[in-house]
């Protein structure tokens, strides 16, 4: 059995990916030992591959973790689009971008929460909630072949999408589950493939990556990242396993698969609360994920962050009418920083599906005459849409 520290915490923060461990080092760095955190994952978040894409923007990630060249595959120079029929259309930027080894990152923020004052257990499954009479959470804990039931004022849930452990909950029947509009994403470590280890590539086309996208990534100047994801309409008509093989037989005849990895995508925005009763969600658990680009890393962060600083004003609070109000403010401070954008991106997002080959094979050709150094990602994005006049009708639900 594992041992705790206390029966009873102040916090427990369920789910150790970027959002959970963002939370749990914001806890720590803003209260130190005033209160109690505990960190709890089913697994080790540094053993076992991450799948992920692992590409961030430099810029905004700094703003939460300071980069550290022992877990930085890569930097990134740029962006190549790449329309259907293969024309490739260069967005330059120096140190625009990063590759991430997100094993590696999640292992030093653990250990940051860890020196910074947070008990971290692993390997420990929390297999439910439940509220008690005297209006704590209840937190039943299996680790190996055993069962302890602990105590905590309130909870992050950071568990990812489908509402692993707030389902069934009538008080939390309300919230938002993080399962809407979830969509396969599925990518190859591939060796073989010529590619730019300063640049990624996105891939676009109805014939292999209908309502999404694929992408080819930097890992490590001999292995590259190939994938993609579709929208989830496309499933029947293109298994993303079968797809992603099709398209790699294809593009890339001499290339060598090392393994598969995939994973479910929330890519929905909704207006759901993301808080309740002192519990409060964050990262996949609260759909934070870009419905377009279907990034969600810099997204968690974002979102541990503000679930950290909501669970210390909760926790400061003096009457439930305050409490319940820190608990509204949650989803508010979403969507100011980011979740009104993503709502606009989900209304967007059929309009995008519908543009078609030919339209964005016409963009390509127009954005390829443009010299690289004029080539701005608003420039790449207008000529795109205006490609067609009736792309912009179709998308008005995005302007407006």
């Amino acid at each position: 059995m594992a041992s705790y520290l206390k029966e009873k915490y102040d916090v427990i923060v369920c789910g150790a990916g970027p959002a959970g461990l963002y939370a749990a080092n914001t806890l720590q760095k803003r209260a130190g030992k005033r209160i109690s955190v505990l960190l709890l994952d089913r697994k080790s978040p540094w053993k076992e591959p991450v799948s992920c894409a692992e590409a961030v923007s430099r810029k905004i990630f700094s703003r939460y973790w300071k980069p550290n060249e022992d877990w930085v595959r890569e930097h990134l120079d740029g962006v190549y689009f790449t329309s259907p029929d293969m024309t490739r259309v260069e967005f330059r930027q120096p140190d625009c971008g990063l590759i991430l080894d997100r094993a590696a990152f999640h292992r030093e923020m653990a250990e940051k929460a860890q020196e910074l004052g947070a008990e971290c257990h692993f390997e420990n499954v929390v297999e439910k909630i439940s509220r008690s009479e005297d209006g704590l959470w209840n937190v039943v804990v299996r680790h190996k072949d055993s069962s302890v039931t602990l105590q905590t004022r309130t909870v992050i849930d950071a568990t990812g999408p489908g509402a692993k452990i707030t389902r069934g909950i009538s008080e939390l029947a309300e919230l938002e589950t993080g399962d809407f509009d979830v969509e396969p994403a599925v990518f190859a470590l591939v060796e073989g493939i010529p590619h730019d280890v300063q640049h990624i590539e996105l891939l676009f086309g109805h014939r292999f990556f209908p309502g999404g996208y694929g992408w080819v990534f930097p890992r490590d100047g001999k292995v590259a990242n190939v994938g993609l994801v579709n929208g989830r309409e496309f499933v029947k008509s293109h298994p993303p396993k079968a797809t992603l093989d099709a398209f790699i037989l294809e593009a890339y005849p001499d290339a060598k698969i090392l393994s598969y990895h995939g994973g479910a995508i929330p890519c929905g925005q909704s207006l759901r609360p993301v808080a309740a009763c002192g519990l409060f969600k964050a990262g996949d658990s609260a759909s934070t994920v870009n419905p377009i680009s279907r990034s969600g890393i810099v997204e968690a962060l974002k979102s541990g962050k503000i679930a950290a600083e909501c669970v210390l004003e909760w926790l400061a609070a003096d009457t439930d009418e305050q409490r319940r109000h820190v608990e509204k403010s949650a989803l508010a401070r979403w969507m100011k920083i980011q979740g009104k954008s993503h709502l606009n991106f989900h209304r967007g997002k059929a309009g995008f599906g519908r543009i078609s080959d030919k339209q964005l094979n016409r963009a390509a050709h127009r954005l390829a005459s443009i010299p690289a150094e004029k080539r701005t990602l608003f420039r790449i994005f207008w000529t795109v849409l205006s490609s067609s006049p009736t792309i912009l009708w179709k998308l008005r639900s995005f302007f407006f």
